[in-house]
């Protein structure tokens, strides 16, 4: 079960003033993400979808300054953020699954990082290819089953409740793709490792960019010192020289509508 959409707007609200400063591994994503987009026709409208706190509408006004930016998260407090980033761009509260835009509007999407957190992806990708014009790009990243996964599993060490987010599986997600009205240009699922010096660090970091556990099934209660300390045993576990590593399974999707 996906916590509801007024939650997960909440939570990256929160997080708006600190996000840019706990999301490195994020802008490492979208990075690579950007290295695929090779338009073959001019890009007058884009739309970068969950833009945050704007930091990939800032380098997409800038590889393609003639366009028309549109700027669309479901967080008010990101969009608040987002508005100091780039001057002449349009920010609106939006929600992927209900695109408040007009049919054959947009050339480009851009979404790094925001799809998991939608409850039915087969309407992002019906809404998205609704206001793609004919040869427009889809490009995007989300998270799938994995993700977290030393997280999860210490947890697992401490008692039987949920406490890591859970996403759909790379296989669940390529379904919904094939039965889309989409052209797949590449597509893969590729993990990406941030290293930690201690567990604090880590949770801190899901803190800061807003997506700590807010799964509806959660234990509600306090966290101990003990459960702690168990936590912290059970994760040590998978320590190197790097670090404590956490992992993030991420789809990389490159879409057009022919």
């Amino acid at each position: 079960m996906k916590p509801c959409k007024s939650t997960i707007a909440l939570s990256f609200s929160k997080a708006a003033v600190s996000y840019d400063q706990s999301a490195a591994l994020q802008r490492k994503i979208g990075d690579t993400l950007l290295v695929g987009l090779c338009p073959t026709q001019a890009v007058d409208t884009l739309l970068d979808l969950g833009c945050g706190t704007g930091y990939f509408s800032k380098v997409l006004k800038k590889r393609f300054p003639q366009s028309i930016l549109i700027g669309a998260d479901l967080a008010e407090g990101m969009l608040q953020q987002a508005k100091n980033t780039v001057n002449d761009a349009l920010w609106v509260a939006g929600d992927a699954e209900i695109l408040p835009f007009q049919s054959n509007s947009v050339d480009v999407v851009f979404s790094n990082l925001a799809l998991q957190w939608c409850h039915d992806f087969s309407k992002v990708l019906d809404e998205v290819y609704r206001i793609l014009r004919p040869g427009g790009f889809f490009l995007f990243t989300t998270l799938c089953h994995g993700t977290l996964q030393e997280l999860k599993h210490s947890w697992q060490a401490v008692d039987n409740h949920i406490h890591v987010n859970q996403f759909m599986g790379f296989a669940e997600y390529m379904t919904l793709l094939n039965n889309s009205h989409f052209s797949i240009d590449a597509c893969c699922c590729h993990p990406e490792v941030a290293y930690y010096p201690t567990l604090t660090a880590l949770m801190a970091d899901l803190k800061g960019i807003g997506a700590h556990n807010i799964n509806p099934n959660r234990s509600k209660g306090l966290t101990t010192r003990q459960q702690i300390a168990h936590l912290i045993k059970a994760y040590e576990q998978y320590r190197d020289e790097r670090g404590l590593p956490s992992t993030y399974q991420v789809l990389y999707g490159y879409l057009s509508k022919r």
